[in-house]
């Protein structure tokens, strides 16, 4: 072993055992050697005696590199000398009367051999090499090792530079598409021919051999002429191949793979057609009812799905009736296999069932009534979405308890069934009573079986008769059209063996809540429906997650069905009992789910039922009060023992009480304000005295933010129920709410005055004169960090609040300003925060990188200015106000920040945003008149003096929209004058 050769094993070595050094050094060397004149000379020696794989490979790529790299400027000789060598080794010919080794060696090294044939035929073919094809013919009579590797030589050829599966440069694909015109002309047909032969000679005796060649074949199928393989020879042999039950299953799965490449040639539609014809197709159909797992189906599968997607595109391409005729019995005659070979076997990831099944279905929109043969297909495809919607038995257990996988199955399900719920939509529409019936059929077949080991069959049909009420409008599913009431009379009176499954009885119940506008039109079905919600299939179901879904799903039918519930109230509460004792006793949130207020749901159901004008009154308090009275005790139980609880009793009784607050919350949303305040006071007075308990929460943990979060969120609902008369409870609520609130709470608590504004308006002007200088206060001083925009720490957690408070005080300052409630800013305590208001209002209206926060902070000046001045020139209700919104307001919001390039005229926002700086001005024009029109003229306006004349004339006109236009022109006028820099500031 020389240096070289010992080099190359350490560089290739994997081992670990080698010096790092000692590799790189290797590495460097050989890397020299590459450079070296005589590098090709050397490879060529080498690969003639040496038999390590590692130099044989070395040697190859060395050789590819330098052809790839160096080939312009190689000498003649050279060139020769290569072309020469590599050509024998690859046909097992000798170098210098010496026999070369590489053909023996591993398949990996063949393939390079390949590859380095494959880069001189890039540079050579036809032009300098045009006879590498036909040189090769000859060789392969030495048998199979040629055959193979003149097999590899083409593979490498259609992966390297041919096929268009891969990326190509534009020079790769005008080679690609030189060197296929050449061998067309000059080859094709001789290989095909010795195809044909190896096939023919070898298929009994060496298999391998034969797979490999056709194989290799099937890649060129594509671009050669089809008439060299559809012919009474070759086509034949195929078919041979395929059928005869003694040969080599891999050979007939290869034959198989060369016929669906035959039957995907792109070619005109009529020819297609021909074509698919002669191939009598139906003589395969009966080799994929075996062995479902082998290589043969799984090619036979291939090819027929194949041969129906080229049927059906033919169909649609076709323009005679003959041709149209000839295309529809060839899918009849087709279809049925590939209905049991989508049922039956493993598909082709790039066979899409949907896409088939959708184009066959939409061919049928076009006839006016559907054949005896098409409604059978319409069965069958019907039974494919049926198979292909069910859940793999082997996932059961996983689904159940839901873990990772379970997860995932379920996720990928869901968006598998997407586009296969479409298909059934289609269908729906093509034949919609074989539809219904087919699912009717579908559930009675699950409610016969009578094991509990059919939950994927029963889940499936339910998601089946589930997706059938999607389709329906609202008008036939209340009308019951075709076979809906006997639908549905049979789910609510069937109990499934397997109804403890858990995506068996969430299907269940979101099926029974799709069909509710049947229900709600057919009475007599209610106590069945009532009875599914509320025994073990649904509330009371031992999975937490279905129980869960069902009190969300009975909620939203309570809300639907609503007064048709009052003869069953009783029943409802009597069978909810538990679920409300679980709230009205100690230790709740230990049974609980973290985080879970699912529970909300129930009481917000009750709510709804017993919170109607159609329940006595005397019936309506005693269920009220049964309900509210354990829950206020509870909470004022655990608050007069706050002190004496330990770190541990105390966090659990604080997500007692949150879970308490989240039920009475929900409870109440089904009582009216109208209900508890004007016909039944004595209702309202038990949540008055509800919120009188709850509010105590404020006091004893006024530092426990989850449950100041739900007190506020009760506050909230409150205001909507009591109306006006929750105003007594608001100065308490307030202050405790604002003594200990950190700027997220602080949100919370703004959004809170907003609604109290927008429903009871200048009614709560001096509770907000009492609060607002404190939030004021706290406000200013939280947001200084973010009152530029450009700070940035934009992505800290504190920053985030920090903003979103910010954009709430905005909505906050525009909400009292719109609603007559701007004195509020000038009261005793508030005034010394107005100037920090201005300027704030001032910089956001002209900065802010958010155009509807700029344009409320506008329309927040526009209300001031109409609030606070006067037309007449006396005396100021706000000192210096005038002056700020004349000098400052105007040239800086409505010039400067205008005439900058990033007010972008071309948004949509960015235009309203203008139209109220526009009304600004127009509104600035009628309170202060001349005193503004001069300065802002002499501000904006330097030349020439017509534009201050025509926006002066614009401005005293009544026509808003031509100011608005006017002044736009005007602005891009002085754009192109100032020539990007801001030379009026």
């Amino acid at each position: 072993m020389d240096d070289v050769e010992k080099a190359i094993l350490i560089s290739f070595d994997e081992s670990g055992a080698i010096d790092s050094e000692l590799k790189l050094q290797a590495v460097n060397f050989c890397q020299k050697i590459k450079e070296t004149p005589s590098i090709c000379s050397l490879c060529i020696e080498k690969l003639c005696f040496c038999k390590l794989v590692q130099v044989q490979f070395w040697c190859l790529q060395a050789l590819q590199e330098v052809i790839r790299v160096k080939y312009g400027s190689m000498s003649l000789e050279e060139k020769n000398f290569i072309r020469k060598s590599i050509f024998s080794m690859a046909c097992l010919e000798g170098i210098n009367d010496k026999m070369c080794v590489v053909l023996d060696s591993p398949a990996f090294i063949k393939n390079k051999l390949s590859q380095v044939l494959v880069t001189l035929i890039y540079f050579e073919y036809p032009l300098i090499w045009s006879s590498v094809f036909v040189d090769f013919l000859p060789h392969l009579s030495k048998g199979a090792v040629v055959i193979d590797m003149f097999s590899r030589l083409l593979n490498a050829l259609d992966d390297e530079l041919v096929s268009m599966d891969y990326p190509r440069t534009a020079e790769e694909v005008a080679v690609a598409g030189r060197v296929k015109d050449a061998m067309r002309n000059q080859c094709v047909p001789q290989i095909v021919r010795a195809w044909y032969d190896i096939v023919s000679m070898y298929k009994n005796t060496d298999p391998e051999t034969c797979v490999t060649v056709l194989d290799c074949m099937r890649r060129y199928v594509s671009w050669i002429d089809i008439g060299l393989i559809v012919n009474d020879a070759f086509i034949p042999l195929l078919f041979e191949l395929i059928l005869v039950d003694g040969l080599s299953e891999q050979l007939r799965a290869a034959a198989a793979g060369c016929v669906l490449a035959v039957v995907s040639k792109g070619m005109d539609a009529h020819s297609k057609l021909s074509l698919l014809k002669s191939l009598q197709i139906s003589r395969v159909f009966g080799l994929v009812s075996d062995d479902n797992d082998s290589d043969l189906v799984s090619a036979i599968a291939a090819l027929i799905t194949g041969y129906a997607v080229e049927v059906l595109e033919c169909s649609k391409r076709v323009n005679t009736e003959d041709a149209k005729v000839i295309s529809m019995e060839l899918l009849d005659e087709v279809l049925p296999t590939v209905f049991y070979v989508m049922q039956n076997c493993e598909m082709d990831a790039a066979f899409s069932i949907v896409q088939f099944l959708s184009g066959y279905v939409a061919t049928m929109k076009t006839h006016s009534s559907l054949q005896e043969n098409q409604m059978l297909h319409i069965s069958q495809i019907l039974e494919v979405i049926r198979t292909q919607i069910r859940y793999d038995p082997m996932y059961r257990n996983n689904l159940d308890m839901v873990d990772m996988i379970g997860v995932e199955e379920e996720s990928r399900m869901l968006e598998f069934r997407k586009d296969l719920f479409v298909l059934l939509r289609n269908v729906g529409r093509v034949a919609p009573e074989v539809t219904r019936i087919f699912i009717r059929n579908s559930l009675a077949s699950a409610i016969s079986s009578s094991s509990d080991k059919n939950a994927e069959e029963v889940e499936a049909a339910l998601s089946l008769l589930y997706a059938l009420g999607e389709t329906m409008s609202d008008e036939a599913m209340r009308v019951g059209n075709g076979l809906l009431s006997e639908l549905v009379t049979n789910l609510l009176s069937t109990r499934f063996p397997c109804h403890s499954n858990r995506l068996v009885a969430l299907v269940y119940l979101e099926t029974i809540a799709r069909y509710m506008k049947f229900i709600q039109e057919n009475v007599q079905y209610i106590p069945l429906v009532l009875a599914a919600f509320l025994d073990e299939r649904g509330i009371h179901h031992p999975n937490i997650y279905v129980s869960h879904r069902a009190s969300y799903l009975f909620m939203r039918i309570v809300k639907l069905l609503k007064s048709k519930l009052v003869p069953f109230i009783e029943t409802i509460l009597q069978s909810l009992q538990d679920v409300v004792a679980r709230f009205t006793s100690m230790n709740l949130a230990s049974r609980e789910p973290a985080g879970s207020e699912d529970g909300a749901y129930v009481f917000e159901a009750i709510g709804l039922l017993i919170g109607m004008e159609d329940v006595s009154l005397e019936k309506q308090s005693d269920y009220l009060s049964s309900l509210l009275t354990p829950l206020c005790q509870q909470v004022e139980v655990t608050l007069m023992n706050a002190k004496a609880l330990n770190p541990d009793e105390s966090s659990l009784q604080i997500a007692n009480i949150q879970q308490i607050i989240v039920a009475i919350n929900a409870l109440s949303k089904g009582f009216s304000e109208r209900l508890v305040t004007s016909s039944r006071p004595a209702i309202g007075h038990m949540f008055k005295q509800t919120l009188d308990v709850l509010l105590q929460i404020l006091v004893v943990f006024p530092k426990v933010e989850p449950l100041r979060t739900k007190v506020l969120s009760f506050i909230h609902r409150m205001v909507d129920t009591l109306g006006a008369s929750v105003f007594p409870y608001l100065p308490k609520a307030l202050e405790q709410l604002l003594a200990e609130s950190e700027p997220k709470e602080m949100v919370g608590f703004l959004l809170l005055l907003n609604q109290l504004i927008c429903k009871f308006s200048t009614l709560v002007r001096d509770i907000l004169e009492e609060v607002f200088p404190t939030i004021a206060g706290r406000v200013f001083s939280a947001i200084q960090r973010v009152v530029d925009s450009s700070v940035t720490e934009t992505n800290t957690e504190e920053i985030r609040e920090l903003q979103e408070l910010q954009k709430t005080l905005y909505t906050f300052l525009h909400v009292i300003a719109t609603h007559d409630l701007s004195s509020v800013f000038l009261s005793p305590r508030s005034r010394d925060y107005l100037t920090s208001i201005m300027q704030l209002l001032l910089h956001t209206s002209c900065h802010h990188k958010d155009i509807v926060t700029r344009k409320a902070c506008v329309q927040i000046f526009i209300k001031l200015i109409k609030d606070w001045c006067a037309k007449s020139s006396g005396e100021e209700k706000v000192p210096g106000f005038k002056s700020f919104i004349i000098e400052t307001f105007a040239t800086n919001c409505c010039l400067y920040s205008v005439l900058d390039k990033s007010f972008e005229f071309g948004d949509a926002n960015t235009l309203v945003l203008f139209g109220e700086i526009v009304l600004a001005q127009k509104v600035m024009y009628e309170k202060f008149g001349d005193d503004f029109l001069v300065h802002f003229v002499s501000k904006g306006f330097p030349s020439p003096q017509n534009l201050a004349e025509q926006y002066c004339q614009k401005l005293k006109g009544n026509d808003i929209k031509a100011l608005r236009s006017y002044y736009q022109s005007l602005i891009e006028h002085l754009r192109v004058q100032q020539n990007g820099s801001l030379v009026f500031r």
